[in-house]
């Protein structure tokens, strides 16, 4: 497997915020950590991508233990909620500011810079600053820096969470293209069962620091491994195509 958690155990104080959690993931393909607030799936990413380290466990990310491996120091990128970019900074220097780190010249960088900011549909606001651009264009902007270094793995913990729901939508189906298009490994952070459905290759339902359920969209809401994972899903009609890919979500169970 590409990406790997071993027995991962995380404590803060007496309370026990990860326990046991172990699970694999494919080069390639797109995991959602599902699950409630304070489950544990955003302490989950945290490890992963080394902002925090692992009382017990290994991370180990293609063939090699990146547990005690500084953050900086990790093939691995993440978008956060805030999103994180430079302010006084252009479009075009906030994507490219992590090419600087890998040795590419400043004409080099900015010839990839283009490319990936017209992947996200931005080419025409590469010079533009941050307060310019609208929270959506915003999201691109960090999602094409995230990207441009061409990590083994990028990390998204919530990064809709701040849009409003038709932007979401469209979101969610950008990032989709974008993550097989460029074949990228991504663990995909949310609350949000029709988010899941729609991005992952794999979902893993959380819940109080313990992994519940992991498998396709398709296999966990047709075979539940339990009566929380059914409850939790809440969702009562889907239309899936052949290849076991959502089409539609007619309605919600609990509205």
């Amino acid at each position: 497997m590409y990406l790997e958690l071993e027995h991962i155990r995380k404590t803060f104080g007496d309370k026990v915020v990860i326990d046991d959690l172990s699970f694999s993931l494919e080069k390639g393909k797109l995991l959602c950590i599902l699950g409630s607030s304070g489950c544990g799936k955003s302490t989950t990413l945290n490890i992963i991508g080394g902002f925090l380290t692992p009382d017990s466990g290994r991370v180990i990310l293609d063939g090699e233990d990146i547990t005690n491996i500084p953050p900086e120091f990790r093939p691995v990128t993440t978008v956060f909620q805030s999103y994180g970019l430079f302010p006084h900074m252009t479009v075009i220097q906030n994507v490219i500011y992590g090419l600087k780190f890998r040795g590419y010249d400043k004409k080099t960088a900015i010839e990839k810079g283009k490319r990936y900011l017209e992947m996200v549909g931005l080419k025409d606001y590469e010079n533009a600053h941050i307060s310019e651009i609208s929270g959506g264009q915003q999201q691109r902007v960090a999602l094409a820096r995230a990207l441009i270094v061409e990590p083994k793995l990028c990390l998204l913990d919530e990064p809709f969470s701040n849009l409003d729901a038709a932007l979401r939508v469209k979101m969610r189906l950008e990032l989709k293209r974008l993550q097989e298009e460029l074949g990228i490994t991504m663990v995909f952070v949310t609350h949000d069962q029709e988010e899941t459905l729609i991005l992952a290759d794999y979902m893993t339902i959380m819940n109080e620091g313990k992994l519940v359920q992991m498998d396709t969209p398709e296999n966990v809401y047709k075979n539940s491994s339990n009566e929380f994972v059914s409850e939790f899903l809440g969702l009562k009609d889907i239309i899936w195509s052949e290849d076991g890919k959502i089409m539609k979500v007619v309605r919600y169970a609990n509205p």
